[in-house]
């Protein structure tokens, strides 16, 4: 038998550390030659890593949160063959997830020093019963869990609302799957417990949620936001909307506000250039874009991300709304790439049936400005002099405020209003 020991490859793009999301073997299990073994976190993607060898997995080093330099031994394999160590060379692995939206962050920072592996550890035990905290998804909220474990949930009859989470920030893995089906397909209790309460859950902040954590702090301490809120009579876009679903083909995408929504921002951005804008603090630079990328904000299993839809002024409304359902669905599948999640302009975040009456979106550095929408409801207004019921949407803004002047942010979101209330000057 012989020891392979397995450095962390160059993932390329300058990449020098990676920070352990997801390890998907243990010590002790049997792996083939390209068997997914771990998932490693760059601040430009997320690199699923295969097993170089066929083996059994002797150590793991590094815990998730962990960050590994680029040429450091991860991970040791037992193999078959004399007793000759033998050490794998590093090598290119291509980008299969991206899974940061925002600006890159600031250069890595020196790797900490990781503890070392147990020379002789122990095979685990088949059965094993996790010490790692455990979190139940709260009432309302999607579970979180890879696609594979949700496919095998839906195969099995699981329903992960009701299953505890033991991986980073509550994810379900396939051995919490395990767990529940051996203490009996646990379900919740049929009335609320009156039991007190006093356990406390410790969540790691790393990976996705590290790197929003670190890009929603820069965006806030280093831009002086400035809000501005309306509300826009869409009745009439209402009605257009329905109609134009009602008559579509059927290859055609079903509209949503959100797609008359980026093409009036074509007409207003494409009148208000400053607030089309990207600037770069440090060298003083404001550029200002004939393009109209738009970020659209896109709540994942994995967290929030900034999918693009490219040159929306070279698209009209069907081909906005394929487009932006094309880039979000890739988001949410973790098929995304790199080009997808970069490049925009400006930035829509929509809270859709979460509704509010209003709300202070951050600013996706190192954009100027960002538009916040909510749902649009029945509500009693007064036209003519007369008490109406109208469909009422509400627009939430925010603007960088070294960039973007208060009368310039509050004159595109009246352009706005203006062409949503009347929704055939958007065509116009």
């Amino acid at each position: 038998m012989g020891i392979f020991a397995f450095k962390l490859p160059d993932i390329g793009e300058g990449v020098v550390e990676g920070e352990v999301v997801e390890w998907m073997v243990s010590v002790g299990d049997t792996v083939k030659e390209d068997d997914p073994i771990l998932s490693v976190m760059t601040d430009k993607a997320t690199v699923e890593i295969p097993s170089p060898t066929d083996g059994v997995v002797k150590s793991l080093v590094g815990e998730p949160g962990t960050i590994l330099a680029v040429g450091q031994v991860c991970i040791e394999f037992e193999t078959e063959g004399d007793d000759s160590v033998s050490v794998s060379e590093p090598e290119m692995i291509e980008e299969i997830t991206v899974d940061e939206p925002v600006e890159e962050l600031s250069q890595p920072e020196s790797v900490k020093e990781l503890p070392k592996a147990d020379p002789k550890p122990a095979k685990m035990p088949e059965k094993q019963v996790s010490t790692t905290p455990v979190v139940v998804a709260a009432p309302g909220t999607r579970p979180l869990a890879s696609p594979a474990v949700r496919q095998r949930a839906r195969e099995s009859g699981i329903d992960l609302a009701a299953v505890s989470g033991s991986g980073p920030a509550g994810r379900i893995t396939h051995s919490d799957l395990e767990a529940w089906k051996d203490a009996g397909s646990p379900v919740a209790a049929s009335g609320p417990s009156r039991v007190s309460r006093t356990g406390t859950t410790e969540v790691p902040v790393i990976g996705l949620r590290r790197k929003i954590s670190e890009s929603m702090t820069e965006s806030y301490t280093t831009i002086p936001h400035f809000s501005y809120f309306e509300e826009v009579d869409i009745t009439q876009l209402e009605e257009l909307r329905v109609h134009l679903n009602s008559t579509k083909l059927e290859q055609q995408p079903k509209l949503t506000y959100l797609p008359f929504i980026m093409q009036a921002l074509v007409k207003a951005l494409g009148e208000n250039p400053v607030c089309n804008a990207l600037f770069d603090d440090e060298k003083g630079v404001v550029t200002r874009h004939e393009a109209i990328h738009l970020g659209i904000a896109t709540q994942t299993d994995r967290g929030l991300y900034v999918p693009v839809v490219k040159h929306v002024e070279a698209l009209d409304v069907w081909r906005s709304a394929s487009e932006m359902q094309r880039v979000s669905k890739a988001a949410r599948d973790g098929t995304a790439s790199l080009d997808e999640l970069t490049g925009s302009t400006f930035t829509i975040t929509s809270l859709g049936r979460m509704g509010g009456l209003g709300a202070t979106p951050i600013i996706n550095k190192p954009e100027v400005g960002i538009l916040g929408v909510h749902n649009a409801v029945d509500t009693p207004v007064v036209k003519n002099g007369q008490i109406v019921i109208r469909k009422m949407l509400r627009l939430s803004s925010s603007w960088d405020h070294r960039v973007v002047d208060g009368w310039d942010g509050a004159v595109l979101v009246q352009r706005l209003k203006t062409l949503l209330e009347n929704p055939a000057t958007i065509f116009m």
